[in-house]
């Protein structure tokens, strides 16, 4: 049921999407200074706590500002599936709406974006021992296998997924074994019929030059407020290296340096370059949205402003 604030038929809902440093919560922090929205962080990382510079949260400052939902949710160690960011994503919704508030989606997990404004694919559970089977493959055939078979049975999920993401990789081969179909198959026939929402979609598209610079910005700028310092507090408190918050782009390159295998210059160049490959893959994911409305910057805040007034008065 939608929110009380707004109309019964379907729940008004803004989407601010892109690639990583593209500057999407800058955008977010200005729309909240000219209408009343509280924030639902889409970011498959930031849900995660004590994981805070690697991910770029907004500051403290910032959320005292506006309302930020979905940040700081579990510990490293704990799942935190696509079904669970759908309930707790529709929930934070229609509470923002029931306070009057227009909800806003911020972030760059295109799977976590999909899932709450279309519907989950009814893909087949979770088949355990087929994991092991798989996971048994790697350690046999050495690394790289798995996404070596993704590329064989599903290449437009190898596409969409980097080779170091193993927990979507082998999620991608099961289905896949199961049913005798990739996943992205499953994905594209997907109806998406349930969708409770009435949406706009804005999506930042920057230079890819610019976007690259920002990038490599903002790890310079990670590595200064004390990346490595979060990464040895972390794992201080017994959160493994094995865990998939802990293969993250940044935490994973941080602690092969801990562990001396990169060195320090070694391992930011590598946190800038699975960074830009990242934002290249989010990019290829959004561009097939052709309900994306795609702008430049803040410097096309005008436009933003307008459609965004257009979709707010008529709620």
């Amino acid at each position: 049921m939608a929110g009380s604030g707004f109309s019964a038929r379907q729940q008004p809902l803004v989407v601010i999407c892109g690639a990583t440093a593209s500057g999407k919560t800058a955008l977010a922090l200005e729309v909240a200074r000219h209408f009343p929205i509280e924030i639902i962080s889409a970011d498959s990382r930031q849900v995660y706590r004590g994981m805070d510079i690697g991910t770029a949260k907004a500051t403290q400052e910032e959320r005292s500002r506006v309302a930020h939902h979905l940040i700081d949710v579990v510990n490293p160690d704990e799942e935190f599936t696509v079904a669970r960011f759908v309930a707790l994503g529709h929930q934070a919704a229609f509470t923002i709406a029931d306070r009057t508030c227009l909800p806003v989606v911020v972030g760059g997990t295109g799977l976590y974006i999909k899932a709450l404004t279309e519907g989950l694919v009814d893909a087949p559970g979770g088949d355990e021992s087929v994991r092991e089977h798989l996971v048994d493959q790697e350690r046999l055939k050495g690394e790289g296998t798995l996404y070596r078979l993704l590329q064989e049975h599903d290449p437009e999920m190898a596409i969409r997924l980097s080779p170091n993401d193993r927990v979507r990789i082998v999620r991608a081969l099961e289905v896949f074994h199961l049913t005798g179909r990739p996943l992205s198959e499953l994905q594209s026939q997907h109806g998406f019929s349930d969708n409770p929402f009435r949406i706009l979609k804005i999506g930042l598209n920057p230079d890819r030059e610019v976007l690259y610079g920002r990038i490599d910005q903002r790890v310079n700028r990670m590595i200064h407020e004390g990346l490595v310092d979060e990464v040895k507090g972390l794992l201080s408190q017994g959160y493994g290296s094995n865990l998939k918050s802990m293969q993250a782009i940044g935490y994973r390159e941080i602690i092969a340096y801990l562990q001396g295998r990169l060195s320090s210059e070694e391992a930011v160049g590598l946190i800038q370059r699975e960074s830009r490959r990242y934002a290249k893959r989010q990019l290829t994911w959004f561009r097939r949205d052709p309900a994306i409305i795609w702008v430049d910057s803040l410097k096309e805040f005008g436009k933003i402003h307008e459609l965004i007034e257009c979709f707010y008065a008529a709620s």
